[in-house]
């Protein structure tokens, strides 16, 4: 390939605007693209997530898909894509959301997996990774892995779930169950590729057998639990038996077994009491992470103006025929139990990260869309969340980042900026740590070490949601 230099000039008060120094326009664009190119930025400021600091960014060089340098590039004769920054340019880590609901229920009677559109709006929202925490059609999200492994789709690392372990998977009856069925199917999808495996509804003997067996493989186990109610499962519990992340409720005596754990978290109180101290003691003595899910209990309890904005008009993924049913449905009605937890689960998340929790704290968005509020814009409405309850704007973006990558065991790889890691980089104009929203404002987007424009993978994706008419309608009905 003869020697060429393209530089891109990141226009922050408007578009982005690509001016090629050479050659034809369309086989530049085609190399730009390219994860084998050499890529320098220059300018702007890049986020230390260790520090929590902003650094004056004196030039971040790729190259094969990993950050070979950090500082002044250095000299050289090969193809270079030059990426020049004004001062309001910053670059993150890629994030992560480690509760990426692929799934939609559009039509109330179960949800099915999206991969037309949502690959490209995880990127295009600066989601580089993600775990769909229990997927409804396991094989279909494994193939969809497997497409963007190849360049085949543009999306963000899918680190598979495989199905959901308990009542919540379609079809799965307890007593049928056994501690060796069980181990066979761990084994099964972790032959398959399986990086780690989500169970809810779920009994205790079966999760312990799912977390001995999820660990002969080297794989995390995560789950939805309850306070130990009827046949539940206590997180406390969960923790004791190994569990590597908990998912929504802390546990303990904070839900005590003669109820829900939802009917025990909405009336909770005693935020200087040993029963949060004890449980959090616990979490931080096990090294268990926790993924609080807190901006979904916005969505259905009544509508903070500013965690349920839309920065975006999201409906314009849906198909024309799917938008013109969900623009005319009434409101949901208000969910009264989520609207008395929400600010509970906000002054928990703060507990637990003032008590020694920080680096145990991941992101996960959680939300089964039915036509609003899709996943791959929840991961900026979860980091509003952390930022209203509390945590500071530069922990916010490590949960984002190096916490949960850390979680899923990727943090020599991923995670944070620093040379030798894979380039999974956000590109956005403005200063997140004087406002999280700031991250919102994406330009650019390395997966890979491979450089994408959110606004050509967001018109790509317009039009994909939902069923094309009627007939289609069957696909996205399924049974419950």
């Amino acid at each position: 390939m003869r020697r060429r230099r393209i530089l891109l000039a990141l226009v922050l008060g408007g578009p982005a605007v690509i001016l090629a120094g050479c050659g034809d326009f369309a086989r530049d664009i085609a190399d730009f693209l390219d994860e084998n190119a050499t890529y320098v930025i220059k300018g702007g400021h890049w986020l230390d997530v260790r520090t929590g600091t902003l650094v004056e960014n004196s030039g971040i060089t790729i190259r094969g898909g990993r950050i070979a340098s950090i500082g002044p590039p250095p000299d050289t004769a090969s193809f270079t894509v030059a990426i020049d920054l004004d001062e309001e340019g910053t670059i993150l880590p890629g994030f992560f959301d480690l509760h990426a609901h692929y799934a939609v229920d559009l039509f109330g009677e179960g949800r099915v997996e999206e991969t037309a559109a949502y690959p490209e709006l995880f990127l295009a929202n600066g989601v580089t990774t993600t775990f769909p925490a229990g997927e409804m059609d396991p094989v279909r999200m494994r193939e969809l892995r497997l497409a963007i492994d190849r360049g085949e789709r543009r999306g963000p690392r899918i680190l598979n779930s495989g199905p959901y372990f308990g009542s919540w998977r379609r079809g799965w009856d307890d007593d049928a169950m056994t501690p060796d069925s069980i181990r066979r199917e761990v084994d099964h999808w972790a032959s398959l590729g399986a990086a780690g495996f989500k169970a809810k509804g779920i009994r205790p003997d079966h999760l312990s057998v799912l977390i001995e067996q999820a660990h002969e493989h080297g794989l995390t186990v995560t789950a939805h639990l309850d306070s130990g109610f009827g046949d539940t499962v206590n997180p406390r519990d969960a923790i004791l038996m190994g569990i590597d992340r908990v998912e929504h409720f802390l546990g303990g005596d904070m839900m005590p077994a003669n109820r829900t754990a939802y009917a025990s978290l909405q009336e909770f109180d005693d935020f200087e009491g040993d029963a949060l101290r004890d449980i959090i003691d616990l979490y931080v003595g096990r090294d268990v992470y926790f993924d609080a899910t807190l901006s979904i209990y916005g969505y259905w309890g009544p509508h903070d103006p500013e965690m349920t904005e839309y920065w975006t008009d999201e409906h314009r993924f849906l198909t024309p025929y799917m938008r013109e049913i969900v623009e005319a449905r009434p409101p949901r009605p208000v969910n009264e139990s989520f609207a008395k937890m929400s600010p509970i689960k906000r002054r928990t998340l703060k507990a637990f990260h003032d008590g020694g929790g920080r680096d145990l704290i991941t992101l996960g968005t959680d939300h089964p869309s039915w036509g609003d509020y899709w996943s791959p814009f929840g991961v900026h409405r979860e980091l509003l969340a952390f930022a209203r309850a509390g945590v500071p704007p530069g922990d916010v973006f490590r949960i984002a980042t190096l916490n949960s990558a850390r979680a899923m065991g990727l943090d020599d790889e991923l995670g944070s900026i620093e040379e030798g890691k894979i380039a999974d980089l956000v590109i956005v104009r403005g200063n997140p740590l004087e406002d999280v929203r700031a991250a919102r404002d994406v330009r650019f987007v390395f997966a890979r070490g491979r450089l994408h424009s959110p606004d050509e993978l967001l018109a790509g994706a317009e039009g994909k949601i939902g069923p094309a008419d009627a007939s289609e309608e069957p696909a996205w009905r399924p049974s419950r």
